[in-house]
């Protein structure tokens, strides 16, 4: 059964009745995050007898051993109710915190932490210390546990979303362009399970651009919204020009149960950069300063050096059957050393192990033709002038450990833009010289997100907001997603 929605150009526009309320989606949802709850409930519990079975391997350790009490079988279950509770109370069961951004696993820390000091406080208070091995195995195991079964829940959730299943339905109220560029967004993360199945924008204007269906007038967004069933609206620029007009645009929408997106002039910024504040009714964003100083600081160079020096201590039998393999090979040299452009435009010479035969830059003119990127980048899925070993090295990105020498000098970082050749810096536009403001890394953004499958602009793209946003933690993030990129090698070529 059918009917049909008429914008006010006359366009009749398909509408299925049947479509999931959002009733229906958000309880879908909750009933997840109730069987979410009853699996962490399930792995504290386990954990809790793995901890009382323990706990002598850390009493033994204290000068006077704990001694029991009446009150000891309510420990394990008085520790549980009071983690689950703070679970609750941290918001890692709201819905809107489900299967998006790290308020999940702020919450699940922050509650393990507080749980930890509650026990801490109760067996100082207590005339009687049962054990401190219990909640100290309980905590310790318990946090890890519990992120990670989240994480899991999470990879589950998103790849029932790219499926189609599970997705939220959203219709976009504003100007062409505004929408359009809220396609090209949500199209870059499918796994969020936003979707948008229609638009309503001010009459006389060009859509046929964007690929989503006219519903009608912004006037007509109360109507579409119960048509089609949406979860939500999606308010983008060119929908209002005052406070009060984005008033009135939320009192049409009152009772329906809608979340209500409001899209301000902000992309590519990260969320702790952004703030919000209240003056005298007036919502304010605050937007911190970019943190590409802080990228090129202190901090990140003790973590750079300590990691370094890690990795070569672990990998060094590899980095040595690898060296003698390619000598092996054709008793080339076993190193490519390349000029660079980086950190403020300055060129330095970048190690690799050679995975070419040995006048392979001489060659690339003649594969001139067969480039399959764009003007700036040369990339060539099947180059011959990669050895068959050099192809495997290359895979599996073993050809790049050598830029650890780059990392101890300085010039490089683990974590950063890829260095990219004179010629190609040459080709950059005014705001693609930003990516030099911090040292270029053995990994970054474009390794995690697809590496050379990558087109230019894209990979432009990801440079400038690792610049911008950098932080400590979207480091140690990109070096545990590179670990799987590289497992994976999808894209490298």
């Amino acid at each position: 059964m059918s009917s049909d929605v008429a914008d006010e150009t006359g366009q009749s526009q398909f509408i299925d009745p049947d479509v999931p309320k959002r009733q229906r989606l958000n309880q879908r949802i909750r009933n997840m995050l109730i069987g979410v709850f009853l699996l962490d409930a399930g792995v504290l519990f386990v954990t809790s007898v793995l901890a009382w079975e323990w706990q002598r391997s850390v009493d033994k350790y204290w000068a006077e051993p704990p001694y029991p009490f009446h009150w000891a079988p309510l420990l394990g279950p008085g520790l549980i109710a009071i983690w689950l509770l703070m679970l609750v109370l941290f918001g890692a069961y709201r819905t809107r915190n489900y299967g998006a951004g790290f308020e999940e696993f702020r919450a699940i820390t922050i509650a393990s932490a507080v749980t930890f000091g509650i026990a801490c406080m109760g067996g100082f208070l207590s005339y009687n210390q049962p054990t401190r091995g219990y909640p100290i195995i309980f905590l310790a195991l318990g946090a890890p546990l519990l992120l990670l079964v989240r994480y899991i829940d999470r990879q589950t959730l998103h790849s029932a979303r790219r499926e189609g299943r599970l997705s939220i339905r959203m219709i976009a109220v504003g100007s062409p362009t505004a929408i359009a560029e809220i396609v090209e967004v949500l199209a870059r993360a499918p796994w969020m399970g936003y979707r948008l199945v229609g638009m309503c924008v001010p009459g006389g204007q060009d859509t046929s651009h964007i690929g989503v269906p006219v519903f009608g007038d912004i006037e007509d967004v109360r109507r579409v919204a119960i048509d089609t069933g949406a979860d939500g609206v999606i308010v983008a620029g060119g929908s209002y020009s005052s406070g009060a007009d984005l008033r009135r645009l939320g009192w049409e929408l009152q009772g329906l149960d809608l979340d209500m997106l409001v899209v301000p002039a902000l992309t590519d910024i990260a969320g702790p950069r952004v703030h919000m504040r209240h003056v005298a009714g007036l919502p304010f964003v605050q937007v911190e300063e970019p943190q590409s100083d802080r990228a090129g600081g202190w901090m990140k160079r003790i973590f750079d050096l300590t990691a370094a020096t890690a990795v070569v201590t672990f990998l060094s039998p590899l980095l040595f059957v690898t060296g003698l393999i390619i000598w092996l090979q054709d008793r080339g040299p076993i190193f490519y050393r390349q000029t660079r452009v980086g950190i403020n435009g300055e060129e330095f010479q970048m190690v690799k192990f050679r995975s070419m035969i040995v006048n392979a830059d001489a060659l690339k003119a003649d594969l001139a033709e067969h480039n399959e990127s764009d003007e700036v980048l040369f990339k060539m899925a099947n180059d011959p002038r990669i050895t068959r070993f050099g192809r495997f090295i290359r895979k599996y990105s073993i050809d790049e450990l050598p830029q650890l020498v780059n990392v101890f000098r300085g010039e490089m970082s683990l974590v950063g833009p890829r260095p990219r050749l004179p010629a190609e810096v040459e080709l950059f536009e005014k705001d693609t010289h930003r990516r030099m403001l911090v040292r270029p890394g053995m990994t970054g953004l474009w390794q995690v997100s697809g590496r050379s499958d990558l087109t230019w602009a894209e990979s432009v793209r990801l440079d400038l907001y690792y610049v911008d946003n950098w932080s400590m933690v979207i480091d140690l993030v990109i070096i545990l997603r590179t670990v799987k990129a590289v497992i994976v090698s999808h894209g490298a070529y």
